[in-house]
């Protein structure tokens, strides 16, 4: 075990960024580890994750004290990258809550000594009842290093502190080794920014994922006239809509678009004769469109690279299916 070391007291002389280099030092080696030696091991705990989604199987991830606050977000970026986890407290484990763990699962257990007392006594049950065992350990010596199926050094020089002994450089280890994991396993499912936005709806995050369909105005609310439409009706239906477009449409399919800033333009040019035209003589004929699935902050940029305010929601076929708004964009705070 690599962090070992015979001071008992702190070494006053390190400084904050001491620490932190400390620990990005702890992050280098285990790049170059993944890199190197540990590539074919990492690539095998990819594939137990893999397989254990074939059959239906969740990854529970396990650990105590420090290391089992690493092992809960390491469950939770695994959930939210597609990839079913859970927390199993070792301490609560024994006690009724390895009711959890079923056949195909597949259990990662973090234990910086790899002879965590509260780990050890699952080991049993852990290897009779789950799909496979992968450990994160300092230790490959340790017993529970030996008792995986695959075991992932998370091995430090020393620990970010001046007595080399609270969890620091490794669990930081640790920590940066699970969101490798669950990354490359997302990426081999294909997992999607759609996906993501599917699993977090809610807060800023949410709302930077969300699809033109969720703001979209449609149904009555989309201002519809035909080319032949006098430009007297144009008006009250982009009145009464509110929208400051019309959408020209024939058999539901988008011909083209009127802003108010069309009609301004044209009543300058024209004086009073504007009001004989029809839409299809005063529309534009090529509006800028969207696709009701494209990310709410795809048409934003849309909508402020063209300094225009509302997007055609249109699908392959070029039938309209809605309208967004620059308003209603930045009422999701996009930016």
């Amino acid at each position: 075990m690599r962090q070992k070391n015979d001071k008992n007291c702190a070494d006053e002389r390190m400084t904050p960024a001491d620490l932190v280099r400390t620990e990005a030092a702890a992050l280098m080696a285990l790049a170059e580890r993944l890199d190197g030696p540990m590539a074919e091991l990492f690539s095998q705990a990819v594939e137990l994750i893999m397989r254990c989604g074939t059959v239906n199987g969740r990854i529970v991830v396990t650990g105590m004290g420090k290391s089992g606050i690493i092992a809960q977000k390491i469950a939770a970026t695994l959930s939210s990258t597609g990839s079913p986890a859970l927390f199993l407290h070792p301490a609560e484990a024994v006690h009724g809550d390895l009711g959890v763990l079923m056949p195909g699962d597949v259990v990662i257990a973090l234990s910086a000594s790899g002879e965590t007392e509260e780990i050890l006594r699952l080991l049993p049950v852990l290897k009779r009842k789950g799909d496979a065992l992968v450990s994160f350990c300092c230790d490959l010596g340790s017993t529970l290093a030996t008792a995986s199926d695959v075991a992932l050094d998370c091995g430090v020089e020393r620990e970010a502190c001046g007595m080399n002994l609270a969890p620091t450089a490794s669990t930081t280890a640790m920590l940066a080794l699970g969101d490798a994991l669950a990354i490359a396993v997302s990426l081999r499912k294909g997992f999607k920014a759609e996906d993501f936005a599917d699993l977090h709806p809610g807060g800023k995050l949410g709302k930077k994922l969300a699809k033109v369909r969720e703001l979209m105005h449609a149904g009555d609310a989309v201002p519809v006239v035909r080319p032949g439409t006098p430009m007297t009706d144009v008006i009250y239906e982009m009145s009464s809509k509110k929208l400051g477009i019309a959408t020209v449409q024939e058999d539901g399919k988008l011909r083209g678009v009127i802003s108010d800033g069309d009609l301004r333009r044209l009543l300058e040019r024209e004086g009073g004769a504007a009001l004989s035209r029809t839409a299809g003589e005063a529309m534009h004929e090529q509006p800028a469109t969207i696709a009701a699935d494209e990310l709410a902050a795809r048409a934003l940029a849309i909508l402020e690279e063209r300094k225009i305010t509302s997007l055609i929601v249109v699908d392959d076929a070029g039938r309209v299916e809605g309208v967004v708004h620059l308003h209603d964009l930045w009422g999701m705070e996009l930016i």
